[in-house]
């Protein structure tokens, strides 16, 4: 008797543990079918961030080349010739220097025009009820 209850007690867990197994290897596959997914959305992310930080870097190799000819132009006789003309108002022999005063005097000085303001003729029935109502 003791051996039957053995025998189906036996029986019955290896049934219990063949679905619970089954159930464990849906659940695994589960997981890795999740962590797949999400490792490709990551990727996909990643691809996205890279080919920004791409740009930002092929955007800043050109600011960088403005600024490098923008050094060379600083750097220059002539650049430091035209700023000492305009900023301290020097010249060079034989040219004559002309200040002007600032906008809002030139402003002041300078004469008004008349403003012509544009208008429309009366439509024809404002004509007619004009003629009549006198």
């Amino acid at each position: 008797m003791k051996k039957r209850r053995d025998k189906a007690f036996e029986e019955n867990f290896k049934e219990k543990t063949k679905i619970w197994g089954k159930y464990a290897a849906i659940f695994i596959l589960l997981l890795l079918a999740f962590s797949f997914v999400k490792n490709v959305v990551k990727m996909r992310g990643v691809k996205t961030r890279i080919e920004s930080e791409r740009l930002e870097v092929e955007k800043l190799k050109r600011e960088n080349e403005e600024l490098a000819k923008n050094l060379t132009k600083v750097k220059s006789q002539e650049y430091v010739e035209k700023q000492l003309r305009d900023k301290l108002g020097l010249a060079k022999e034989g040219e004559t220097v002309v200040v002007l005063p600032d906008e809002d005097i030139l402003r002041k000085l300078a004469p008004s025009l008349p403003v012509e303001e544009d208008y429309l003729p009366d439509p024809t029935w404002k004509k007619w009820l004009k003629l009549f109502s006198q």
